[in-house]
C-alpha cells in the first residue's frame, strides 16, 4: 500500500478562449502535490455528464488494482457533473482508501464537513448545467414561435434560398416546381376514398418519381408528407382543425389568410402517436407560401386519422430476429407474413411497397431462424478465445475522432443558441447561420459514428450469453431478443445469401 502514486485527473470538452487548458490544469494540481512522482490522465474532447471517458476509466482500474492513493483535480467538475456519478465515485474512492483533492477549492475528504461540501458543491455544478440546457430549450421554442427554419432536411417539394426576418439572416423555403407537381398528384390520388398509401407509391415509382436521394417513394414518407401542414394554404378551415385537435396555435386566426404554409412542432409533452394526438403539438405559420388548397389538404389529413395503417410501435412477437433482419438486395427490413396455412415467411417491404426491390426471394422464417442461431453459436465460440476477444475489444481510432468532433459541434450550437438573449441583429444573423451549418455537420458526424461503431461486450455477459445459447428451446423469446441485440447488428438475408454484420 505504501507504494501507491498520486494521480492527477484532467478533462476538457473542447478548446476555446475561456476554459483553461488541460495542460493548466495538470501544473496547478502538480503545484498542490509540491513534487512527487505522479501519473496523469487526461480526458480531451469529452462532457463531465457521465463517466463514459476512456482515461477516467482507466483511472478507476488502476484504483481498483490498488495502484493510487491520492486522486487530485484542478476543479470538481472536472472530474464530474452529475450527482450520482459523484456519489458513486466517493463511495467508490472510500472502499480504495484513495483521497480526493481539488486543487482549486481546498476539499479534504477525510472529514464528514469536507465530504458535505463536496455534496453541495455538485449540486451546484449540476444546477448550472441544467440552467443552460433549459436557457438553449426556451431559446429554440423561441425561435420556433417566430417561424425561423430550425434546420434538418428540407422537405420535399420545396428548396431553400437565403431570407432575412426581423433583421435576421435565414433560409426561407420556396415551391420546386418538378417535385411540387407530385406532391400535388399525391394529394389528389389519396383524396379519393378508393386509394391507398400502395397504390400511390406504386403509381409514382413507375412514373419515376424518387425522394431523398434518388430512393423510390415509400409508404411512410408518403405519409409524412401527406399529414405534413408545410404544403397547405394555411386559412380558418386549418386553424379551426387544429383548434379543435387541441393544438396550441402560435397566430392568431386573423394571420390564417389562405397563403402561408405552416411548420408543426412536437410538444414538450409526451403522447402515445404524434401523428395521429395532435393534442400538446405546436403550430405556426411559416414565411413561405403552401400550395395544396387547405379542403384537399384537411380531406387527406382527416382520412389518414382515421386509418388503421399506421399504428403506434408494437412489441416484436413473430420472431426474434425482428428490427434486424433486411432485405440482401435493397437493405429495406423483412416483414413477417402467413400463407392460408399458417406457415411464416419474410418478404422484403419495399417489394411490398412499389416493387421497386427484385425481393428476398422464399425465406421461411424458422429456416432462418435456425441458420442464424447455429452462426451465434459459433460467433460465440470465437469470441471465447483471447484473440478473438482481443480483436473484438480493438478500438477504432476513427470513432473516437469522430466523437471529439461531435463534442465540439455540440459546444459550439450550445454557445451560439445560448448567445440569442439579448443578441443585436449583426450577431443573431451570425448565429442563425452558423447553427444551420453546424446541425448539417452533426447529422453527419453521428450517422457516420453509427456506421463505425462496435460495440463490446464483457466477459460476464459472454458467459450469460453462452448459457442462453445453450439452452436455446427453453429460452424465453423476450430474452432472445436481448441475446440477438447483443451480438448482432444486422442480418441481410435473401433464399440465396446470408449476410451477418457483428457487434462482437
Amino acid at each position: 500500500m505504501n507504494n501507491r502514486i498520486d494521480a492527477i485527473y484532467a478533462r476538457q470538452s473542447v478548446d476555446k478562449k475561456d476554459s483553461i487548458s488541460i495542460e493548466s490544469q495538470i501544473e496547478f494540481c502538480k503545484y498542490e502535490l509540491k513534487g512527487g512522482n505522479c501519473k496523469e490522465y487526461k480526458d480531451k474532447g469529452y462532457s463531465g455528464k457521465n463517466t463514459e471517458r476512456p482515461q477516467f476509466q482507466q483511472l478507476m482500474r488502476d484504483i481498483e488494482s490498488g495502484l493510487v492513493r491520492k486522486v487530485v483535480v484542478y476543479k470538481l467538475d472536472r472530474i464530474s457533473r452529475s450527482i450520482l456519478d459523484f456519489a458513486k465515485m466517493m463511495d467508490f474512492f472510500q472502499k480504495y482508501e484513495v483521497e480526493f483533492v481539488s486543487s482549486t477549492e481546498k476539499f479534504d475528504t477525510s472529514t464528514p464537513m469536507g465530504r458535505a461540501m463536496l455534496n453541495i458543491c455538485i449540486v451546484f455544478a449540476q444546477l448550472e448545467r441544467e440552467t443552460i440546457q433549459k436557457r438553449v430549450q426556451d431559446a429554440w421554442y423561441s425561435r420556433c414561435q417566430r417561424g425561423f427554419k430550425m434546420g434538418g432536411k428540407t422537405p420535399y417539394g420545396f428548396r431553400t434560398e437565403p431570407y432575412v426576418m426581423d433583421g435576421v439572416r435565414t433560409k426561407k423555403l420556396v415551391i420546386e416546381p418538378t417535385e411540387a407537381a407530385f406532391v400535388r398528384q399525391m394529394y389528389e390520388m389519396y383524396a379519393d376514398p378508393q386509394v391507398s398509401l400502395h397504390d400511390i407509391t406504386k403509381k409514382l415509382t413507375a412514373d419515376g418519381m424518387r425522394t431523398y436521394h434518388g430512393r423510390p417513394l415509400s409508404r411512410a414518407t408518403l405519409s409524412v408528407i401527406l399529414r405534413n401542414p408545410i404544403y397547405v394554404m394555411a386559412d380558418l378551415d386549418i386553424y379551426e382543425f387544429y383548434k379543435s385537435q387541441g393544438t396550441d396555435i402560435y397566430n392568431d386566426a386573423a394571420d390564417f389568410a389562405g397563403t402561408n404554409g405552416c411548420y408543426y412542432y412536437q410538444g414538450k409533452g409526451n403522447t402515445e402517436d404524434k401523428h395521429k394526438h395532435l393534442q400538446g403539438q405546436t403550430l405556426v405559420l411559416a414565411p413561405h407560401e403552401g400550395f395544396i388548397p387547405s379542403e384537399l389538404w384537411l380531406k387527406c389529413r382527416k382520412k389518414l386519422l382515421a386509418s388503421h395503417t399506421y399504428q403506434p410501435a408494437r412489441k416484436a412477437r413473430n420472431t426474434w430476429m425482428a428490427g434486424k433482419i433486411k432485405c440482401g438486395n435493397c437493405g429495406y427490413a423483412l416483414m413477417s407474413i402467413f400463407n392460408p396455412s399458417g406457415k411464416q415467411y419474410l418478404r422484403c417491404t419495399k417489394r411490398l411497397d412499389n416493387k421497386s426491390c427484385p425481393g428476398c426471394g422464399k425465406i421461411i422464417t424458422s429456416e432462418l431462424e435456425a441458420v442464424v442461431y447455429q452462426q451465434m453459436v459459433k460467433k460465440l465460440a470465437s469470441y471465447k478465445t483471447l484473440t478473438g476477444r482481443k480483436k473484438a475489444a480493438k478500438a477504432n481510432p476513427k470513432i473516437a475522432a469522430l466523437q471529439v468532433e461531435l463534442a465540439h459541434v455540440d459546444s459550439e450550437i450550445e454557445k451560439l443558441v445560448d448567445s440569442l438573449t439579448g443578441a443585436n441583429n449583426v450577431l443573431l444573423s451570425y448565429v442563425n447561420v452558423k447553427i444551420a451549418e453546424l446541425d448539417g455537420r452533426k447529422q453527419e458526424l453521428l450517422a457516420r459514428i453509427a456506421e463505425l461503431t462496435v460495440e463490446a461486450i464483457s466477459p460476464e455477459q459472454v458467459s450469460q450469453i453462452s448459457g442462453y445459447l445453450d439452452t436455446w428451446e427453453n429460452v424465453s423469446f423476450d430474452d432472445k431478443r436481448q441475446v440477438v441485440d447483443l451480438m448482432i447488428t444486422t442480418i441481410a438475408a435473401t433464399s440465396d445469401s446470408l449476410n451477418i454484420t457483428w457487434k462482437i
